[in-house]
């Protein structure tokens, strides 16, 4: 109880400074990329706040999902170099690499088919529809959603073949749920870039964990069911799982509970320092007791696998499956409940700022 006192009034003490100085960063790093842009790139870059594109989202390939906004491969290098600014002012350093490791793993996938077709492995059919996908390195968009120098509620997208940014600002708060970072292949396993691997650490601690529980444990941990295709939260289906499933941390002993955290600060971590220490104080406020983990499929990598961490406030789900029996193909979500795209916290700031 103590224990849940002092981190209730660490939240406290954060959230307004914390949240004040990050969206100032935010509102600079984001202007002074629009600054650099060229010609008509500065209409191609906006989109209205009200916009449904601010509030869809869809991590597949352009080929199959046309996206609004500025291509990124259409950007000089000073415009180059200044989104990477803001990608570094919304992430940790661990984030803002994973995001352009997910970028480059992009022209990796088009070299592996290359491979594959000249092997003979990929008919040309089959090597023709790959390429009319069209993921690529270049081929993200961003989009600002409302004009960050006048508005005080604004948004940026990044969005492109697995990776989902969605950050909302309403005055001195800002939000990045969803966060969605995906890998095909999780393990590059050919070319220079051969063992490379953008979400490592969601592979190795989800193993880590469910390995580390007894049989009773595991047995109350894993689903019966098949392994989910994809997220279960994906685009086309509902965005928030209502029942708890599988293990509650409660029943977990200290070092369990202590992998569970590692694997949850995994995700948390990918933001930038104040708001993972925001998301970690509701996590500890609330108490790890509260969070449930569950496992379906196999307990080795390379065979099909999900796990969902589930609590009163948060999700995150992760799934890797892929053809055949090689899983090699990650997809990932961090939600925070109630506030996909600054849902909680925009209507919060028009409580406060009645007109």
């Amino acid at each position: 109880m103590f224990k849940k006192i002092i981190y209730t009034l660490i939240l406290a003490i954060l959230t307004v400074p914390a949240w004040a100085q990050n969206t100032e960063n935010l509102k600079a790093s984001t202007l002074g990329f629009i600054r650099t842009l060229e010609g008509n790139q500065v209409d191609s870059v906006y989109i209205t706040f009200p916009d449904s594109a601010r509030t869809q989202w869809t991590n597949l390939p352009l080929g199959l999902a046309p996206r609004s906004g500025l291509r990124f491969g259409d950007l000089s290098e000073e415009s180059k170099i200044a989104f990477h600014k803001v990608l570094s002012s919304i992430f940790s350093s661990q984030g803002y690499l994973k995001t352009f490791a997910i970028m480059q793993v992009d022209d990796i996938l088009h070299e592996l088919f290359e491979i594959q077709f000249q092997q003979g492995k990929v008919d040309e059919r089959s090597m023709g529809f790959i390429r009319k996908l069209n993921w690529d390195y270049g081929n993200y968009y961003v989009a600002i959603a409302g004009n960050p120098e006048t508005d005080d509620t604004w948004g940026l997208k990044f969005e492109g073949h697995h990776i989902s940014i969605n950050l909302t600002v309403a005055g001195d708060e800002f939000t990045m749920t969803p966060l969605f970072f995906g890998s095909d292949p999780a393990v590059v396993e050919a070319t220079q870039y051969a063992g490379l691997r953008p979400l490592s650490k969601e592979e190795d601690y989800g193993f880590w964990l469910v390995n580390a529980l007894d049989e009773t444990q595991k047995a109350k941990a894993t689903l019966p069911e098949k392994v989910p295709g994809d997220i279960i939260t994906s685009p086309d289906r509902p965005q928030w799982l209502e029942e708890f499933k599988g293990i509650k941390g409660s029943e977990l002993n200290e070092g369990q509970q202590k992998i569970l955290h590692y694997l949850i600060e995994e995700y948390i971590g990918n933001l930038d320092r104040e708001k993972a220490e925001e998301y970690l104080a509701k996590l500890h406020a609330r108490g790890m007791g509260e969070v449930y983990f569950a496992w379906i499929g196999s307990y080795e990598p390379m065979k099909a696998h999900y796990y969902v961490v589930h609590s009163p406030d948060f999700l995150i789900e992760y799934d890797n499956v892929g053809f055949l029996d090689n899983a090699n193909h990650i997809h990932s979500i961090w939600r925070e409940k109630g506030n996909d795209f600054g849902e909680d916290i925009l209507k919060k700031h028009r409580m406060d700022h009645k007109h």
